[in-house]
């Protein structure tokens, strides 16, 4: 039977007459990788501050590992691991000394802070680099040292806030590899971001839009229950002109720009596509290249945001 490593019922909290997260409920299994996504200000960051301690609920209740965020926090805290967007190293210490200094906030000594701190260099892959000023890492090395002081102390579960806001691509990546290899060890990753290439990584997914959940499930069972209806790509002259025109039409559902490229959510593709042909034609935009594809993660959270605006939608 599987366990839950996080229990959310009911979570609501208020600023003011401002409804940041609004009655959310889900649950998290022990050892997956879960994303919560959204936009910026849809409420990732409130909710995960208040999953880990930092913030109080205005009403609701959840569980991290056991434990009741309003009345058990500092349980909570010495449970789980926790990596902001804004990175929390000291940039005037050495690599060593942050990783000495976040294992004496764990209360590490002796031996454990040693081996731990063998463990920390080899996971950020910074062995032979303990003496350099942290910030004159490159964004990847500091990232990856910062996940390794979040884990220091072994939690089960790590709480990443938007971790890769601020590299590059390739780091990126790299980052997703070390939370994969965390992930078959067991521990717990709960992670929020608004890169949805990166959800593609993650075994469960919950969309957050205005504090309020609108969808969730695996990748794959996102794409195949929301989004039905057929996707066109569309590579022509002028896509600004296209876009312009398209929002315009009622057979097109939603469209949306990807790059220099239109994705067109219609109902009928052979219809649409000579529909689309003479629209584009008849405004002197010259076709490049049309075909269906396979939805992305961004196509389907763009047609629940849509959705979520007339009411249409519900999440599981």
């Amino acid at each position: 039977m599987k366990e839950n490593a996080i229990e959310v019922k009911n979570l609501t909290k208020k600023f003011g007459h401002f409804l940041a997260v609004d009655n959310i409920s889900f649950t998290v299994e022990k050892g997956e990788i879960f994303g919560f996504l959204g936009a910026n200000g849809a409420g990732k960051s409130t909710t995960i501050r208040m999953l880990c301690g930092l913030l109080s609920s205005t009403s609701g209740t959840a569980k991290v590992a056991g434990y009741d965020i309003n009345n058990e926090v500092e349980k909570i805290k010495e449970n789980i691991g926790y990596m902001s967007q804004k990175f929390s190293l000291y940039d005037d210490l050495t690599v060593e000394e942050n990783i000495e200094f976040f294992g004496g906030i764990y209360k590490l000594k002796n031996k454990l802070l040693q081996d731990r701190k063998k463990w920390a260099l080899e996971t950020a892959d910074l062995k032979g680099k303990e003496n350099r000023l942290t910030k004159d890492l490159p964004g990847g090395w500091k990232q990856r040292l910062a996940l390794s002081c979040a884990l220091l102390h072994q939690p089960k579960i790590v709480f990443l806030d938007e971790p890769t806001g601020s590299v590059d691509p390739i780091s990126r990546r790299n980052f997703w590899e070390l939370i994969n290899t965390l992930s078959e060890q067991h521990i717990t990753i709960f992670v929020t971001t608004h890169y949805l290439d990166e959800a593609e990584y993650c075994n469960d997914i919950m969309l957050i839009h205005n504090g309020k959940i609108i969808a969730g499930g695996s990748p794959n069972e996102l794409k195949t229950k929301y989004l039905t209806s057929p996707i066109l790509q569309v590579e022509c002259s002028d896509p600004l002109a296209a876009l312009d025109i398209l929002q315009n039409e009622i057979w097109v559902n939603e469209v949306s720009m990807f790059g220099n490229k239109l994705h067109l959510n219609i109902n009928n593709e052979k219809k649409d596509t000579e529909f689309l042909k003479k629209l584009l034609n008849k405004n002197s935009i010259d076709i490049i290249k049309i075909g269906k594809i396979i939805p992305s993660l961004e196509d389907v959270f763009i047609h629940l945001i849509e959705n979520n605006k007339k009411g249409g939608i519900n999440a599981r």
